[in-house]
């Protein structure tokens, strides 16, 4: 690998939603362009009639004679959309685990009726993506600068010769801004926003927010770390720029904050702090969240003893963290209502 793909992983790779895709993990995910294969299915839900236009977080309007049918999305924007009723067509970004099953960022998508046109970072079979004819290309943007997420830099001009595209900001906000955008692409594209479901699940969303702000007053000194690990590396995440923890942290969750100068060391890029294994108790903590992506390792397998010995993981206050919400009120339920649960059972051991 060249040092300055090694270089372009450090800046965006790695920052990787305020959580950090760990080191290793991340130049793993170098792959080709070769993306893998899945079955396609058109884009249901694309009801309405007349010309479709959409002014997208960059300030671009796409514009086209109909509301786009054959729709491209990165992985979590494609289960985001289906929970709206919206079939997209082709999905690039982690879909499919080693197992064969689907990724946590696919929501409730069934895969198979899905191209994938890559499944890891650097992956995008631009041959397979204009097969597919399509309309529209959606994803998210993790930068100030518009940079389309899981788009390779190296293809972009090509893939933005076939379609246009729309990016969603999750950058430097809090959630409840990306999860009305989601909705209003959605009914953009057609979906019925008068659904049951659908109401339904943004009136659970409002409970669960009540529920979690009720739970941080209620016990404002439980310290909450957010983490992620890799084999070399422990990563703490400080609340700004993450859409979820900016989110929680208005709420009243009492976060630990790495500072400024440590988030920019190692690559954080104001994310996140990297701590040697080490050195992975610097910070008392009551509650830990834990980056539940597949990159990351999960809790359950990790065998380090410095980690085995936080008063956190001993007193089994350790709960998963979504550092890419997908961004419908369905899905982003549970991590409110994981929080405040756990607030609400935790003892203080820090």
């Amino acid at each position: 690998m060249s040092h300055a793909r090694a270089t372009h992983l450090t800046r965006r790779g790695l920052l990787a939603a305020g959580g950090a895709l760990g080191l290793g993990a991340a130049l793993a995910a170098c792959g080709d362009d070769k993306g893998a294969d899945g079955g396609s299915g058109g884009s249901k839900g694309a009801g309405k009639s007349g010309p479709w236009s959409y002014k997208d977080d960059r300030g671009t309007t796409v514009k086209l004679d109909k509301a786009p049918a054959n729709i491209v999305a990165f992985t979590g924007v494609g289960a985001a959309l289906y929970d709206y009723g919206i079939q997209v067509k082709g999905v690039f970004g982690p879909t499919k685990t080693t197992a064969g099953k689907p990724d946590v960022q696919a929501g409730d998508m069934d895969i198979s009726k899905v191209t994938i046109l890559g499944n890891a970072w650097g992956q995008f079979n631009i041959e397979k993506y204009a097969s597919l004819a399509p309309d529209v290309l959606i994803t998210t943007m993790f930068d100030g600068t518009g940079t389309l997420w899981y788009v390779p830099e190296e293809s972009k001009k090509k893939i933005d010769q076939l379609a246009p595209s729309v990016g969603i900001s999750v950058y430097d906000r809090q959630l409840t801004q990306p999860l009305q955008r989601m909705w209003d692409l959605a009914e953009s594209l057609g979906a019925d926003m008068k659904a049951a479901k659908v109401t339904d699940a943004k009136k659970r969303f409002e409970d669960a927010a009540a529920r979690l702000r009720a739970a941080a007053k209620a016990k404002p000194d439980l310290k909450v770390m957010v983490g992620s690990a890799s084999d070399q590396l422990f990563y703490v995440s400080g609340s700004n720029l993450s859409i979820d923890l900016e989110y929680f942290k208005s709420l009243g969750v009492n976060f630990v904050e790495p500072s400024e100068a440590a988030k920019q060391k190692n690559g954080g890029g104001g994310w996140y702090e990297a701590l040697s294994w080490e050195n992975v108790d610097k910070y008392g903590a009551d509650i830990i969240m834990m980056d539940d992506r597949s990159q990351a390792i999960q809790p359950a397998d990790l065998t380090k003893a410095t980690w085995k010995k936080l008063p956190a993981v001993k007193a089994g206050q350790v709960i998963p963290r979504s550092p890419e919400p997908i961004l419908s009120y369905d899905k982003c339920v549970p991590l409110l209502t994981n929080l405040a649960e756990a607030l609400e059972k935790a003892k203080k051991v820090s």
